[in-house]
């Protein structure tokens, strides 16, 4: 089993900071002012709920983008990063001034539209030189592009003295991403990246953004969450993520309420005999079962009956695949091949259509199921998956 995320916490991000210190000097000819990093997530429970003001609980991954970071004063912003280089692309550079929305597509918009965000909401950012480097899968529904938006927001935050707290930063990125790269994301992937601490889970409230942590300690409990990158790209641009938000949004309107985080899950029957399409009626089902789903797994949890989480998992993933239909046969598989070599649940996690599925599993079992997985995949002629231990790993900070 390839399993780079039982490294310690943290140690990737402070490991490369060194290098990428080194990188910036080499491109700019200067020291950085500093190295921040800023982690990708994994969602244990809670999916298309947070941009209906719905609950979820995603954790922090040792997989990290590291920047090194410099402040301007003519207005110039360039970017670099280290995975793009790897396919000969150069230097970014842009004029504060002149940035709009959908001004760039490429990976360059996620730092660039945290600047935008940031000058519209009215913090006097006059430009920076930014060299990255991600550990963060792409398209694997790990959070890569909120890991860069994060990153960047938290550097210049500190540089410029901002004053800004790790949900503001937050809120900021999620604005980028929605408006300046196009994507209609709710802001679960920001608040993950800038506010999840080491060993815990998040447990957040999209709604008020209110916050806790809540200890997460799989290894006490002899226990192991696996997340298996099935290696199929997604792209949440796509249309597919919007059309799902765009019939919550028709269900909220048809059962008069602000958003479905506003239907009681007892009243569920009740109101899904309310909504004639049937689409809309699938996805405001997953939406209040999925709501219901994070406040089980949050009283489990307390509770010390961390095993039964498996279940809700399980359960999860029906729900996504059959009512919010954005699974695909990989993360089908992944869940069934897993369960039946003895977990004790799986789920497709993040937006869907590829990306990763979690695992939860007694560690005993971790490389019986990983195997089982592995040979699952190349039985049905799929390449490899990537499978790796989630450890809940510190938040956005600064490294040096």
């Amino acid at each position: 089993m390839n399993d780079p995320g039982t490294r310690p916490s943290g140690t990737t991000a402070e490991a490369a900071a060194e290098q990428v210190a080194a990188d910036f000097h080499a491109l700019y000819g200067a020291v950085p002012e500093g190295v921040w990093a800023a982690p990708g997530r994994v969602n244990l429970i809670g999916e298309y709920t947070d941009f209906n003001d719905g609950l979820v609980m995603p954790l922090a991954l040792p997989h990290a983008a590291v920047a090194a970071v410099s402040r301007r004063d003519d207005g110039r912003l360039r970017i670099h990063s280290a995975e793009a280089a790897a396919t000969g692309q150069g230097v970014v550079q842009l004029d504060v001034t002149t940035l709009s929305p959908g001004s760039d597509t490429g990976w360059a918009a996620y730092p660039a539209g945290v600047v935008w965000a940031l000058r519209e909401a009215g913090h006097a950012v006059t430009g920076a030189d930014v060299h990255l480097s991600s550990t963060v899968p792409t398209g694997a529904g790990l959070s890569s592009s909120a890991a860069l938006e994060v990153v960047t927001a938290l550097a210049l935050n500190d540089l410029y003295g901002l004053g800004l707290t790790g949900a503001e930063l937050a809120v900021l990125a999620q604005r980028a991403e929605n408006a300046f790269v196009g994507v209609p994301c709710g802001v679960m992937d920001q608040m993950a990246s800038a506010c999840c601490t080491e060993g815990h889970a998040l447990h957040l409230d999209a709604r008020d953004l209110t916050r806790r942590q809540v200890p997460f300690d799989l290894a006490a409990e002899g226990l192991r969450l696996l997340v298996v990158d099935t290696r199929v790209k997604h792209a949440l641009g796509d249309g597919a993520y919007a059309q799902r938000r765009a019939g919550c949004e028709a269900g909220a309107r048809a059962l008069g309420v602000r958003t479905l985080r506003d239907v009681p899950y007892e009243r569920l029957d009740d109101a899904l005999a309310r909504l004639d399409d049937p689409t809309v009626r699938a996805y405001v089902r997953h939406v209040v079962s999925d709501n219901q789903r994070v406040e089980r797994t949050m009283a489990l949890l307390d509770a010390g009956d961390v095993r039964a989480v498996g279940a809700v998992l399980t359960d999860g993933h029906a729900s996504l695949r059959d009512d919010l239909r954005v699974s695909c046969p990989e993360l089908d598989l992944v869940v069934s091949a897993a369960v039946g070599a003895g977990a004790l649940g799986a789920r497709m996690t993040g937006g869907g259509f590829g990306g990763s599925a979690i695992v939860l599993t007694d560690a005993g079992l971790a490389d019986k199921v990983a195997t089982a997985v592995e040979e699952a995949f190349v039985q049905e002629g799929y390449p490899e998956p990537r499978v790796f231990t989630a450890v809940p790993s510190a938040g956005a900070r600064r490294l040096r």
